[in-house]
């Protein structure tokens, strides 16, 4: 079952406009599309009852292949935009520690009460403790000691290999295929939202420290990474839910300088532009420094501090929340950076779909990015709910698409 699917996944990977649509991300990343580009990523996966998606190994790990495969075949049948699918199966290398939220950041775990509404549905709702009181607790946070269990790394990527022999080629995956460095986001799972804003207010001393610290846990696992070669191999596909296909980046990546990073700071929202600065943009300077280039931003408005988001070095990418004005970032990012707009998942969640509110919100962005040449993506994300009603997805595709057809 899982070759049939992987012989499928082969055969579109295979069709010449794979090619032509990494070619139009190539482009518009670097500065000269010819026109919007439009992602879907962050599906609510759960509220698709489609026998297509139904998932029959029992093994974890080949059901994992089987849902990566079902999904990106059903997105390429309902929903593709400007998808790619790529002609080969990513296998991740075992890294040592494990340094991702959830399991284990540099040796801090975080600790929460979970609400859960809809037990199928990944998205659910956290209430954090706060684990930084004191400076003493900014311990916590141990300088890692980066490997790879490289027979755990055999062991996935021969199973690999004899599932998909034949049909798509593996590709052993280390650090930095979509890559993610941010400490705004990690502290507020260790500390609650609420714990960073009275943190701020009361003992803005130990959010330095906290934030300095995780700055220096981030500079040794980049530091060992690049020195173990265990960065990322190839051409980067994805980040951050948008293309990262470029011709300004070396592959295979040498050090973090052949790659993207993403950043992102949503817990200091309501912060004011200089404390935005002071807290995030200045202590993260170094590490924006060390990658080629930067997509900063996610569901956070950004448009009140575009001053401090344009010095980051090697910007490229920024996101346009919908709860910031295009209009305002436009301004400020000219035709030298792309606006990655998110439009509103809520349009996708009421009693019905809308298409012409799609269609509206879409061109009211690109009408404010033109008088300042600014390249524009539509990046359909967080999608928690479609009202169960996949086909929503598929009717704002078709609406995104028609409007990026269009062109600028």
């Amino acid at each position: 079952m899982l070759r049939e699917l992987a012989a499928r996944v082969a055969e579109i990977a295979a069709l010449p406009e794979q090619q032509e649509t990494r070619r139009l991300w190539r482009v518009h990343n670097d500065l000269a599309g010819e026109r919007p580009m439009v992602a879907f990523d962050q599906v609510c996966w759960s509220e698709f009852a489609d026998p297509a998606l139904a998932l029959e190994c029992e093994d974890p790990e080949c059901r994992r292949f089987e849902q990566a495969l079902r999904r990106t075949l059903y997105q390429w049948d309902h929903f593709r935009a400007d998808q790619v699918v790529d002609g080969f199966v990513r296998v991740d290398k075992a890294l040592t520690p494990p340094h991702r939220l959830g399991e284990e950041l540099f040796g801090l775990r975080v600790s929460e009460d979970i609400q859960v509404t809809d037990a199928a549905n990944d998205v659910v709702s956290h209430g954090y403790h706060n684990l930084f009181r004191t400076l003493e607790d900014v311990d916590q946070l141990v300088l890692p000691e980066v490997g790879e269990d490289a027979a755990e790394t055999r062991r996935r990527v021969e199973q690999a290999e004899w599932l998909f022999d034949g049909l798509l080629p593996v590709r052993e995956a280390g650090w930095g295929w979509d890559p993610y460095v941010s400490c705004w986001d990690p502290i507020a799972m260790w500390m609650s939202v609420e714990g960073i804003l009275y943190g701020l207010i009361d003992t803005p001393e130990l959010l330095h420290a906290v934030v300095d610290r995780l700055v220096l846990c981030w500079t040794a696992l980049l530091d060992q990474l690049e020195a173990q070669g265990l960065l990322y191999q190839w051409p980067q596909s994805t980040v951050h839910c948008t293309g990262a296909w470029t011709d300004e980046l070396a592959a295979p990546a040498q050090t973090t300088r052949d790659l993207w990073m993403y950043g992102l700071a949503q817990a200091l929202t309501t912060v004011s532009p200089a404390m935005f600065g002071e807290y995030e943009i200045d202590p993260m300077m170094p590490l924006f420094d060390r990658f080629g280039l930067v997509y900063y931003g996610c569901c956070d408005p950004l448009d009140g501090r575009m001053e401090q988001v344009l010095r980051i070095p090697h910007l490229r990418k920024v996101s346009c929340s919908p709860w910031a004005d295009p209009a305002r970032m436009a301004a400020a990012l000219g035709p030298g950076y792309v606006l990655s707009d998110k439009p509103n998942p809520a349009l996708l969640a009421g009693s019905g779909f809308d298409a012409e509110a799609v269609r509206a919100d879409l061109r009211a962005t690109l009408a404010a990015a033109r008088p300042h040449g600014t390249p524009v993506e539509f990046i359909f994300k967080d999608i928690s709910t479609v009202a169960r009603d996949p086909s929503r997805l598929e009717a704002e595709a078709k609406v995104a698409m028609e409007v990026a057809r269009a062109g600028y």
